[in-house]
């Protein structure tokens, strides 16, 4: 009983960890979105 909550525990973790990182790795690309449009607007007269 134990080692199932132990394991359930876990396995939450883990899934909150990789959602984190979806989230990471949405808000990089994102913020490159972002700076690669501003770059541009900053280079065309």
């Amino acid at each position: 009983m134990i080692f199932h909550s132990r394991n359930r525990i876990l396995t939450i973790c883990l899934r909150v960890i990789r959602n984190a990182w979806h989230f990471y790795y949405a808000l990089v690309l994102v913020f490159k979105v972002v700076c690669s449009g501003i770059g541009i607007a900053l280079l065309t007269p």
